[in-house]
């Protein structure tokens, strides 16, 4: 089970022709937000090293359990910052359970397969797989 800000990002994809979704997968890569500075100073990010592209991801748990992302991904890789753009959107303020409960390749479900090569797709799993270890990290 998705959190419901990503089901309806993942049913917006999923219902969404082909042209469309290349379309939002640039709109979110213009609105992700870059890191903040303490975030980068503190050498949070994580390189994601099965990714073509320089992405780098941290994770940071609340008190309350609510997670937030933090993503460092060029402007010259749209499609991979648009993914983190989704992940930012559809994850922020989910609890730890939530998204260990995500399954990694549930952006198939989005018809990603359709719009990015395999070697981006196994870039996406293994961002969703780090996210997890940070937080399992983070948990112990």
């Amino acid at each position: 089970m998705l959190p419901a800000s990503l089901q309806r990002l993942v049913e917006l994809f999923a219902s969404s022709p082909k042209q469309i979704k290349v379309q939002a997968l640039v709109d979110y890569s213009d609105r992700l937000a870059e890191p903040p500075a303490d975030v980068i100073g503190e050498g949070h990010l994580e390189q994601v090293h099965e990714c073509q592209t320089p992405f780098f991801v941290a994770t940071e748990v609340a008190d309350d359990g609510t997670v937030q992302l933090y993503f460092d991904v060029p402007r010259e890789a749209p499609t991979m910052r648009g993914y983190a753009g989704i992940l930012s959107d559809g994850l922020n303020g989910a609890t730890v359970d939530e998204i260990l409960a995500i399954p990694e390749t549930f952006y198939l479900d989005m018809g990603l397969a359709e719009v990015v090569s395999q070697l981006r797709l196994r870039g996406m799993a293994a961002i969703m797989a780090t996210i997890k270890a940070q937080l399992r990290a983070a948990a112990a």
